[in-house]
Order: C-alpha cells, then sequence, then structure tokens
C-alpha cells in the first residue's frame, strides 16, 4: 500500500479504488493515533437494540462520531446521557463502508455535567420546588376524547406519525394541527403561546406535543420554562412525546401525561376502533343474555302463577264440597254436643230427684210444722197441747200434742 501512496508530494502515478483509499486513510489514522484519551459533551445518544452506543462527542470548535461496542458498554457503571462532559479512551479510525471518521471507543468516565445539561437541572430543581410538576396536579386524558389536537411543525415526521397512528386506531376522532415551529430560535416562546392559542379556542378534549428525536441542541425548545409554564396552564389536558424514549426534557415532566415518543402518544389517547368495537360487541352480546335469562325468569314464573290458577268452576266445586264437609262435621258435633247436655241434664235431674222432699216423703216420711210453720225437729220444740201439722206424700193432717218426750220406740 506504501507504494501506491504520493512520495514527498508529487502525484502517485497508481490509480486507487475507494475501498483501498478508505482502509489507507484507516491504517494511517490508526497508526498516527493510537490509544488516547478526548474529552467533550455527549450529544445525540443513540443506544441500539444490540447494545452499542453511538453518539456524538463535541465541544466549542467540532464534533466527531463515536461507537462503543456491547462489550466495553457493559463495563459502564453509570448510565450515558446527553449534555454529559465525558474523557473518553478511544482509537481514532475510519468507518470504511461510509468513509466516516470516527472514535471507536473503549472506555470512558465522566469529566462533569455539560452546560446545557446543567440549565436543564437547574430548572428542573427550580419548578419542581414550586410544585410545578406535583402529581395531584396533572390531569387524566379523557378515555374517548370527541376531537385530538396537534401542537407540532407541519414538517415534522413526527406529525405524520401521529395522523397514521390516529387515522389506523379511529378514524373517526376529528384532529386539529396547531402547527408551530419545534427547533430553532425563539421555538419555545412559540410553543407556549400556540398553546395558550390552543386553551383559549378549546376546541379539543386533549392536545399533544410532540417532536421526533434529535440531540439535546434540537430538543432544547421543549426544555424552556416558557413552554413548562404553558403546559401547566393550559385548560385542556396536555400529553407530551418528544424524542425517543431515552430522551427526557422539562416539558416531559410538565405534562399530564408523558408518552415515550409521538406514535406512543397518539395511541395513548385513541381509543382504538376495533377494540371498541369487540368491547361494543361484548356488552351486546351480554345484555342479549340477561334479557334472555329474564326472558326465561319469567316464563317460568308464568308456569307458576299458572300451576297456581283455579277456573272459578273448579274452585266452586272444591268450596262446595268443603261446605258439605264442614256442615257435616257441625251436624256432628252439634249432635255430640246436645248428646252431651242431655246426659248432663239426666243426671242433674236425677240428682235434683233425690233431693225432691216429695220423694222422700212417698217413701213413708213426713213435715211437721208448729203452728207458726216452723219444721219440727227437737221434741222440745213442742208444747203439749199445741197445733201441729203434719204433711205426708199425699195431703196433711192436723193433730194437738198430748205429750212429747225423747224415746223414739212411745
Amino acid at each position: 500500500m506504501k507504494d501506491l501512496l504520493p512520495q514527498d508530494g508529487v502525484a502517485g502515478t497508481a490509480v486507487l479504488s475507494v475501498g483501498q483509499l478508505a482502509r489507507s486513510v484507516r491504517e494511517l489514522l490508526e497508526r498516527r493515533y493510537p490509544l488516547l484519551w478526548v474529552a467533550g459533551e455527549i450529544s445525540n445518544l443513540r443506544p441500539a437494540s444490540s447494545g452499542h452506543l453511538y453518539f456524538v462527542l463535541k465541544d466549542e470548535q467540532a464534533q466527531v462520531d463515536c461507537v462503543m461496542f456491547r462489550g466495553r458498554a457493559a463495563h459502564l457503571d453509570w448510565e450515558p446521557r446527553d449534555g454529559l462532559q465525558v474523557e473518553a479512551r478511544a482509537l481514532v479510525t475510519l468507518y470504511e463502508p461510509r468513509g466516516r471518521f470516527q472514535l471507536n471507543v473503549e472506555a470512558m468516565r465522566r469529566a462533569g455535567v455539560g452546560q446545557l445539561y446543567e440549565r436543564f437541572l437547574r430548572l428542573k430543581d427550580k419548578l419542581e420546588r414550586e410544585g410545578l410538576f406535583a402529581p395531584q396536579a396533572k390531569r387524566a386524558a379523557p378515555a374517548h376524547p370527541r376531537r385530538i389536537g396537534v401542537v407540532t411543525s407541519l414538517q415534522a415526521a413526527a406529525l405524520r406519525d401521529v395522523l397514521t397512528t390516529l387515522a389506523r386506531r379511529n378514524p373517526s376522532i376529528p384532529v386539529i394541527v396547531y402547527p408551530v415551529p419545534v427547533q430553532g430560535e425563539g421555538a419555545g416562546e412559540k410553543i407556549a403561546r400556540m398553546l395558550a392559542l390552543a386553551a383559549r379556542r378549546a376546541e379539543c378534549d386533549v392536545l399533544l406535543l410532540v417532536r421526533g428525536g434529535g440531540s439535546i441542541e434540537d430538543l432544547w425548545a421543549f426544555n424552556e420554562e416558557a413552554v413548562a409554564r404553558a403546559i401547566r396552564a393550559c385548560g385542556i389536558p396536555v400529553v407530551v412525546g418528544v424524542g425517543h424514549e431515552t430522551d427526557t426534557t422539562i416539558a416531559d415532566f410538565a405534562a399530564d401525561c408523558r408518552a415515550p415518543t409521538p406514535t406512543a402518544a397518539a395511541e395513548l389517547v385513541s381509543p382504538s376502533r376495533a377494540e371498541l368495537l369487540g368491547r361494543v360487541l361484548q356488552l351486546a352480546a351480554r345484555a342479549s343474555r340477561d334479557v334472555q335469562r329474564r326472558l326465561q325468569y319469567a316464563m317460568q314464573r308464568i308456569d307458576a302463577l299458572a300451576r297456581r290458577l283455579v277456573h272459578p268452576a273448579d274452585r266452586m266445586r272444591v268450596s262446595r264440597q268443603l261446605l258439605v264437609q264442614l256442615s257435616a262435621r257441625l251436624a256432628s258435633a252439634a249432635g255430640r254436643r246436645l248428646d252431651g247436655f242431655g246426659a248432663r241434664l239426666a243426671l242433674a235431674r236425677a240428682s235434683l230427684q233425690g233431693l225432691d222432699p216429695g220423694a222422700v216423703l212417698a217413701r213413708g216420711y213426713s213435715i211437721t210444722r208448729d203452728a207458726s210453720g216452723v219444721v219440727l225437729r227437737d221434741a222440745t220444740r213442742v208444747r203439749v197441747g199445741e197445733t201441729l201439722t203434719t204433711t205426708l206424700a199425699s195431703g196433711w193432717v192436723q193433730s194437738e200434742a198430748l205429750r212429747k218426750g225423747h224415746d223414739p220406740s212411745r
């Protein structure tokens, strides 16, 4: 390869292929710059699903692409983020397939916090102390919005992603786009004014504030204090979906709800039409089953009532039979009662007859009274010569007492 390179400033005569040139430059760089430490600020960090880290290392004068492969990145005991000042031990090389100058990072350590990231942390702490990020101040996004507003740039790829997602999930929901720059000088103030305008117009049930990924500088409009305060002052719930899943802005903390990406934000606020139709079918089937069950219960109850229902003629016949039975039972009971009364009456009559003085007289006894009509029981009560009246079983006689005594034999 050395023979193909220019000597002493004179152009060589050999013609190099692009691959040969790229390989030659890579070898020169790697020989000239062995492993060395490079200081700079991380920007545009892009972790890959493979575990490799891709980012830009920059300072005020220049920037260079960097890659840290999975085996090296796994040894980091801290999480790289945009805005961090770091020192990277790297191999200077050329990525031949694209002819891109880059650093292959073997190790990396934190050197401090970058200026932008330091501003980010200061503002975050300030607004957090004010209670701007308090969970109790957050509002839930409506489950079934009647209209959705999107605050973003008309040229943003995020807008296409959001509109495509909303159309796919529920095309019946109207969408209003509030165009605003999302990057560059004054973008933060313009976003804040557009949020205030959308709140005054009150056309939507929820607002999506979205933007695609980028470096910390690209996303800085969403780290402006004016944007955070506009989100909290907005009378409509605001869902923020800025950058990629690893990107975090002040707007994310101030939002009523944070989505990792614009597409996720659209999915969060749009109920799937297919899911809603499925739910409606489920509810309809449940309602049909409930109605069917109620009808079955009603028919069973009607059958039970029908069994209890008796024709008037049958009811009269049963009542007539019952009346005959009751009459017979009443007559029988009355006869038994009368027989009992007759027996007791005969017994009483016999008892009374036994006590009848006439009956006693009929057995040969008599009753003697003195002149005053008092029944005599003791001879001493009789005076000699007194007129006495004796009642017999049949008739009476009057006599005069000739003498008296106590000897019953005389």
